[in-house]
């Protein structure tokens, strides 16, 4: 019989026994960390769980006490959230949701929580039960608890699929009331580009009768253009229904087009009845502009090959803004920043200069590294000391014991309260050394 390989040794002299027991024993490993990360995520709220000073001295958009979990769980202290994030090298928005599951498992699923650290069951697994739960009572989420615990070896669907039934079970009137909730949170969103099909998602919650009547629609119009496809002159000859309906959903946003279409005239699209504007920010290499390959970067749609630019404003009045130096340096006395300086900024920079921040958006708080001084020296404001954030990790530097030094345009060193070193560019975030600092 062939003897358990060692961790991580070199697998490429592996026989089929060796790597079967590899396997497993990665399975045993991947559940004790994650255990441990679990642990350590529970320690971290446990030392952040009370008011760091008396209420009547708390300042406004100062440290808060919030509860992450459901009913029953401790609470943390919000910004503390944000420097947990840099250690896991994620977004605030993930160590939060972390935290407030592996609160709910803790505190509200003991028996699930007791397996989870035993190996038994994976901790996504766990996760969605915890999140699924969160809602309920106390006591209804113990129901679930003792309910799904036995089931965990049967596989996570039939994990999951005990829960949804049991909490529903649990608390009939809750799920009734979350049904007719549900239909206040009708939305429409849009998913970023897809690298690699260079398409975006389109997800809707709708009644069903606005589904039917939708759905109808797009049928009638993907029949329209199936019968013209010259109309469509970017799908190919042997386009699948999908194709044709995906079109047809496009073509929705332009109804004055779609009226000529189903009305039968010869040219429907681009007679200009109606124009709307819109801000669209794309930037272009110059060889690009010059017929080299280039990929273009459409500010909320992500890059684009030059050839899909026409598809986004073939069909509209286009406006070139003067090209905008990013060499350019300037300052000013006062405490805000100038307009030209924060657009230089975010071009250089993107968005979220937090350590982690993975946001790419326009919509931030303008920062400044070396804090301002009202009554310091003049030019304290501009290039050189503007950060973009986002105004939780605004609140973050602000109130707790951050500090960040601009090394120069769009580069940023980072300390948090408790000595992490991170150094942030154009090109993300580097875990640095206190040596390296």
């Amino acid at each position: 019989m062939s003897k358990p390989p060692t961790a991580f040794a070199d697998v490429e002299d592996f026989d089929a026994a060796q790597t079967l027991a590899a396997a497993e024993q990665a399975v045993r490993d991947r559940r004790a960390l994650e255990a441990h990360e679990v642990k350590l995520g529970l320690r971290w709220a446990d030392l952040h769980a009370t008011q760091p000073h008396e209420p009547e001295r708390s300042v406004r958009g100062g440290v808060k006490l919030v509860q992450l979990g459901g009913e029953g769980t401790p609470k943390v202290q919000d910004l503390a959230i944000c420097e947990l994030a840099i250690a896991r090298s994620q977004h605030t928005h993930a160590t939060r949701a972390f935290l407030a599951d592996a609160l709910d498992l803790r505190h509200r699923l003991p028996e699930l929580y007791a397996r989870f650290r035993n190996g038994e069951v994976d901790l996504w697994v766990a996760r969605k039960v915890a999140s699924m739960t969160r809602k309920l009572g106390p006591g209804a989420a113990g129901l679930v608890d003792r309910a799904v615990t036995p089931a965990v070896h049967q596989g996570p669907g039939r994990v999951l699929s005990i829960t949804e039934a049991k909490v529903i079970e649990a608390d009939t009137a809750q799920a009734a009331a979350e049904r007719e909730e549900g239909r206040r949170k009708r939305y429409v969103a849009i998913t970023p580009t897809d690298v690699e099909t260079g398409l975006r998602t389109l997800i809707a919650a709708v009644v069903p009768a606005d589904a039917v009547w939708l759905d109808a629609q797009v049928e009638r119009v993907a029949d329209a253009l199936d019968a013209r496809r010259d109309l469509i002159p970017d799908l190919p000859e042997n386009a699948s229904r999908d194709e044709l309906r995906s079109a047809a959903l496009g073509w929705l946003a332009h109804p004055e087009d779609v009226q000529a279409l189903l009305a039968g005239e010869e040219q429907p699209r681009g007679n200009g009845a109606t124009t709307r504007n819109a801000v669209v920010y794309v930037h272009l290499h110059q060889a690009a502009l010059e017929g080299a390959a280039a990929v273009a970067r459409v500010e909320g749609l992500g890059p684009q090959l030059v050839e899909e630019l026409a598809g986004l404003l073939g069909h509209a009045r286009v406006t070139v803004a003067p090209v905008i130096d990013l060499a350019d340096q300037a300052s000013v006395n006062g405490y805000e920043h100038p307009q030209k300086v924060r657009e230089r900024t975010l071009l250089r920079t993107i968005g979220d200069v937090f350590p982690h921040a993975s946001a790419i958006s326009r919509n931030v708080d303008f920062d400044h590294p070396d804090p301002y001084k009202p009554n310091g020296p003049p030019g304290q404001t501009g290039d050189h000391n503007a950060a973009p954030l986002g105004r939780r990790h605004h609140r973050a530097k602000t109130h707790l014991n951050y500090r960040v030094r601009q090394l120069g345009p769009g580069t940023y060193l980072w300390r948090t309260p408790h000595g992490l070193y991170r150094l942030v560019d154009p090109t993300g975030t580097y875990r640095l050394d206190t040596g390296q600092s």
